[in-house]
């Protein structure tokens, strides 16, 4: 293959999920526009925001990468089985780290926050809407990456090349839409 066919065929299956990339940022910025009251109840809610949206990136890319490393080692089919111990294993990894990292920065942003002298809602608030959101998004990053990577191998697309855009629009779009979920559940419930 000549160097402009590889870049043809790289460009060709990027530049879709990089559209959507763009068009998922702005929603999860319309989202967090539409936070207000919410950031003004639970402070140091913004403080968590890139956070959280940069894990939800890192984790659910890695579990992304490891699929499609799994797929051009003929080590998982490209069908979503459930009884696969690869797949289940991945999978649990994966939404086990986004927890742990949810409450990671919830308990480094409550902490810093009082260090720097600056207002932070209780502990057991930010580790709530932290812990709710990191579930809530992962579950979806999960189906998303899972179905996106499988689906795009199958149709010999290299999954690779889709990971990142999808996990970036996935995880902004649905972490920001989680995290306000998350917020106003934790405030109905009297902020825990």
């Amino acid at each position: 293959m000549s160097i402009r066919a590889v870049a043809r065929e790289a460009y060709r299956e990027a530049l879709p999920a990089l559209g959507a990339s763009v068009v998922g940022g702005l929603f999860a910025g319309l989202v967090l526009g539409g936070m207000r009251s919410e950031l003004q109840q639970v402070p140091g809610l913004l403080v968590l925001v890139p956070a959280l949206l940069a894990t939800r990136g890192n984790v659910y890319g890695s579990l992304g990468a490891r699929l499609a490393t799994g797929l051009h080692q003929g080590l998982l089919e490209p069908r979503i089985d459930l009884g696969n111990e690869r797949l289940r294993g991945a999978i649990a990894a994966a939404i086990t780290n986004g927890l742990f990292v949810s409450l990671f920065a919830a308990t480094a942003a409550y902490v810093l926050l009082g260090l720097l002298g600056e207002a932070a809602a209780p502990l057991s608030t930010l580790v709530a809407v932290s812990l709710l959101a990191g579930l809530l998004s992962g579950i979806t990053l999960t189906v998303a990456v899972v179905s996106v990577v499988f689906v795009g191998f199958r149709r010999g697309q290299n999954p690779d090349t889709l990971v990142g855009p999808i996990v970036t629009t996935t995880g902004d779009v649905f972490g920001m839409a989680f995290l306000l979920l998350a917020a106003r559940t934790v405030l109905f419930f009297g902020g825990i």
